[in-house]
């Protein structure tokens, strides 16, 4: 979201906001985040926990101090650094209480029937996104889509194994339709010593997806799947602004 785009005309507070980082605080009418959470509430969540950095007083700020919420109680884990997805994950430890949590991304918006489906889910679950259906109702371009993790599934229909950056031929070669990972999940607590356990990356981090592998193979957890034909909306970069602005036209906020 720092980076660039010479192309991309933003709205004054947008670009100061591009500036930061905080793509959860983006402001179309409300904040981004707004948008996420509000699918949440309709999903039935109740109990939100943020995890921030030390830095990130802004969102403190303003879900601790300033939101009017009716639906949802506000909780703040803290990521002391940035040391991947999976350390993000560990952070909520405490505020899971040993009870499953789903883990979203703060700059996906998530269709509620997805979120509900891991609601309702007994075990552990990720969500899987129909690649059609993202190309037909997301702001995610065919080009970039292509680049995004899918999931194999098993013969019983759970989760096999996530796929990082498919080349062409095996997405080819998987039976249709193809599902996309947003990284969306229910995590019962065994994902905590999945995350303890894994090394870092070849990138120096701690992955979820690694921490997803390692609870499957070595601590016998299975993961059911939770497919959608919703589309997600990625808030990733300055050229998503504009796009994900027209499509949250008409939205409310209901926290």
């Amino acid at each position: 979201m720092r980076k660039a785009a010479e192309e991309v005309s933003l709205e004054r507070r947008q670009a100061e906001t591009a500036e930061t980082g905080v793509k959860a605080l983006m402001p179309f009418d409300r904040p981004f985040l707004d948008y996420v959470l509000t699918a949440a509430a309709d999903a039935g969540y109740r109990d939100i926990c943020l995890v921030i950095g030390p830095e990130h007083d802004a969102i403190r700020r303003y879900y601790g101090e300033q939101v009017e919420a009716e639906r949802l109680r506000f909780h703040f884990a803290v990521q002391q650094e940035p040391l991947g997805t999976a350390d993000a994950v560990l952070a909520t430890e405490q505020f899971a209480g040993g009870d499953a949590v789903v883990i979203l991304n703060s700059d996906n918006l998530y269709p509620v029937e997805a979120l509900r489906g891991l609601r309702d889910q007994p075990s552990s679950a990720v969500a899987l996104f129909d690649r059609n259906g993202m190309l037909e109702g997301s702001n995610v371009p065919a080009d970039r889509l292509v680049k995004f993790a899918v999931g194999q599934l098993d013969r019983n229909g759970c989760l096999a194994r996530i796929i990082e950056k498919p080349d062409q031929a095996t997405i080819d070669a998987m039976p249709k339709p193809v599902l996309v990972s947003m990284n969306c999940w229910r995590m019962r607590p065994v994902i905590y010593e999945a995350c303890r356990r894994i090394e870092p990356s070849p990138r120096g981090e701690l992955e979820l997806p690694d921490a997803v592998t390692y609870a499957m193979e070595h601590l016998d957890e299975p993961f059911q799947v939770v497919t959608s034909r919703e589309p997600v909306l990625d808030l990733s970069s300055r050229e998503d602004i504009t796009t994900v602005g027209e499509l949250l036209k008409g939205r409310r906020v209901a926290l």
